[in-house]
């Protein structure tokens, strides 16, 4: 089969386009043919050499959406020939407020979707929903997941509630303002560049703040006196701005951060952090449950994803440079 693959750690100019063993399947397993994969910075991270535990060569990519064409076990034909989506957070275990030690994502160690086919477990597995295209349906599952969990489990979100999504433009920041909007709640965007914000506000956001403005969060804490302050921020950056965002937050309110893409703080203001009661909440992808809870609310909410841009597999160093350059708002979609 073709696939895109790492064969060292640099960058990813050092990808190829070449040729890997067709997978087989075991018991409770499945062979899923990729129609459109979807490219996240986990992928862009390990290329670089900047992610825990790389092993190569490998075949990146978490996301996907195909057509189940073998499996393992008989009692797992039912998926032959079925459109499904992949959860590509696997062995999570059974404590539901943290992943176990044996957690793993789909695109390392294992091979991932940035492939013709992709193997993966059987109870992974999920039927595409009939209103999404292949492209969009592959765009759904690690953001999705990722932004459900921040806003539902770990944010505990309610209707009347305010949210400030930082750094929109990504996968998980775009769907977590689709999913807090279908939930009833105000919506604040921050970015660097205008016109992300302009997009969000397109989408139904309220309003939005440029971070590289030196008093936008100043008009930030001055606007929010009319909406009762941000009851919950959910935040993949970190980075240098992070006290902006303790200084954002209301009192007794969360902030639930699920990366650093900006790297870590400089410090952080413990004293606001305890005097005003702030929840700082970690979280990671998701359970089972959280995956199936995402699906059963994005097919409720009829929610579409952003996609950016769709690329060929034969184009994929312009996809990963576009990702490198933060140049997407929405996600970036691969077609072999």
């Amino acid at each position: 089969m073709k696939a895109i693959i790492l064969p060292e750690v640099g960058n990813y100019e050092r990808l190829i386009l070449g040729d890997a063993p067709d997978p087989k399947p075991s018991a409770g397993e499945a062979i899923i043919k990729i129609h459109a994969a979807a490219l996240n910075h986990r992928d862009l991270w390990i290329t670089k050499g900047l992610y825990a535990n790389i092993k190569v060569p490998i075949i990146l990519g978490s996301d996907g959406c195909g057509v189940v064409i073998e499996v393992g076990a008989d009692k797992d034909r039912h998926w032959i020939g079925k459109k499904v989506m992949i959860n590509p957070s696997m062995n999570w275990g059974n404590d539901l407020k943290a992943q176990d030690k044996d957690f793993k994502i789909l695109g390392l160690p294992d091979n991932g979707t940035l492939a013709e086919f992709v193997l993966a477990p059987a109870m992974n597995l999920a039927e595409k929903p009939n209103y999404l295209s292949d492209e969009e349906a592959a765009a759904i599952p690690l953001a999705a997941l990722t932004a459900h969990r921040a806003l539902f489990t770990q944010g505990n979100l309610q209707k009347h509630h305010t949210v400030l999504i930082n750094g929109i433009g990504g996968g998980v920041a775009a769907l977590a303002m689709q999913m807090a909007l279908a939930a009833g709640a105000k919506v604040i965007v921050t970015s660097g560049r205008d016109d992300k914000i302009q997009r969000a506000v397109d989408l139904g956001a309220d309003f939005g703040i440029n971070y590289n403005n030196p008093d936008g969060f100043k008009k930030l804490g001055e606007q929010s006196q009319s909406f009762n302050g941000i009851d919950l921020i959910i935040d993949g950056a970190g980075g240098k701005g992070f006290n902006q965002l303790i200084n954002a937050v209301k009192p007794g309110g969360r902030i639930v951060i699920y990366g650093a893409t900006a790297g870590l703080p400089d410090s952080i203001d413990l004293r606001k952090v305890y005097w005003r009661q702030i929840h700082i909440v970690g979280s990671t992808m998701g359970t089972n449950d959280d995956f199936r809870n995402m699906i059963e609310f994005i097919t409720t909410h009829r929610i579409k994803p952003v996609v950016d841009k769709v690329f060929s597999f034969a184009q994929f160093k312009e996809a990963f440079r576009q990702m490198d350059l933060s140049e997407q708002f929405g996600k970036i979609v691969l077609k072999p």
